[in-house]
């Protein structure tokens, strides 16, 4: 058996978590921004972070305060590895983006690892660890980020189980990131109060709409469920311009639009992607209206996994 290499190099894409009506457990990744991260083997047994490149506002050295350092003390530990990793990030999602930024860092660190490993283990397993790194951002135990960067695409994320929703090819989103940032943790208090269960109903209805026509290629019932009466009604005065920008993009036929992740960054989705690349200055415009400057990117909804690229 050949000897694995000491040094390999992977990247994780954004991820548009939570999708209106899948809150912590329903994301789906896009080609566009994405994190890197290049780890060695060392024979000291511990993980240590050498460098941080690229945005870096705000992100703590110490392995055990950083999510990727973190998720790989976590798959030291669950190895019982002799041998230590020393990191190198190169961070292209920004932070409190609603992007995935925090995963992704974990996530790319856990891909290069595995890759310096005699015996790699299953993404399961990587899936696991994440969960160690994640945690410290978003301060609980959610998969809907790291679920899709693990296995790509469209993914039920639950702690126990990974579920890849098919999604038809034609399905595109258009993701906006307005200059602005919304740490997890704020987003998550103004969720504390109880919801009303005529909500929960409408909202569990929604979910099963939307998924069905993802297995039915049936874009009429998503356009039916695309729509979040839980955490959207409280989340969205935390974003200035989120209104107009949803309404932009209904606007241009969207098939539903809303908060990607914690937010601010929004979503929507497209049946083609001559509608998706329509909508981008429409959608960015709401935004500057309001004098916010954004990026803007468009993908399959169907996006890439995780991979060692180096």
């Amino acid at each position: 058996m050949a000897e694995p290499p000491h040094q390999a190099t992977a990247s994780a894409p954004a991820c548009v978590g939570n999708v209106a009506v899948g809150f912590d457990f329903l994301g789906h990744t896009i080609l566009g921004p994405q994190d890197q991260a290049t780890i060695r083997r060392i024979p000291d047994p511990l993980v240590r972070i050498s460098r941080i490149r690229g945005i870096t506002r705000d992100i703590p050295l110490a392995a055990a305060q950083n999510t990727a350092g973190a998720a790989l003390i976590s798959l030291r530990r669950a190895l019982n590895l002799s041998f230590g990793f020393e990191i190198e990030l190169n961070k292209g999602i920004p932070l409190a983006s609603g992007m995935g930024g925090s995963a992704a860092s974990c996530v790319a660190a856990l891909v290069a690892a595995n890759a310096l490993l005699e015996e790699p283990v299953s993404p399961d397993m990587l899936y696991q660890c994440a969960f160690d790194g994640e945690s410290l951002a978003s301060g609980a135990r959610n998969g809907d980020n790291i679920g899709p960067m693990l296995f790509g695409g469209l993914v039920i994320a639950t702690p126990e189980h990974v579920i890849p929703v098919p999604v038809p090819p034609h399905l595109h989103c258009v993701l906006v990131h307005p200059d602005l940032q919304l740490e997890t943790r704020r987003a998550r208090r103004v969720l504390k109060d109880p919801y009303k269960l005529t909500d929960v109903v409408q909202q569990t209805i929604n979910l099963a709409l939307v998924l069905s026509g993802c297995y039915r290629n049936d874009a009429s019932l998503i356009r039916s469920g695309m729509q979040d009466h839980l955490i959207e009604p409280r989340r969205a005065p935390l974003i200035p311009g989120f209104e107009e920008v949803k309404r932009a993009a209904l606007d241009a036929r969207a098939l539903g639009a809303g908060i990607s992740g914690a937010g601010p960054s929004v979503f929507a989705w497209f049946t083609s992607e001559s509608q998706a690349r329509t909508a981008v200055a429409d959608m960015q415009l709401a935004f500057s209206r309001n004098g916010i400057t954004s990026d803007a990117w468009v993908s399959r909804v169907a996006g890439p996994a995780a991979r060692v690229i180096g």
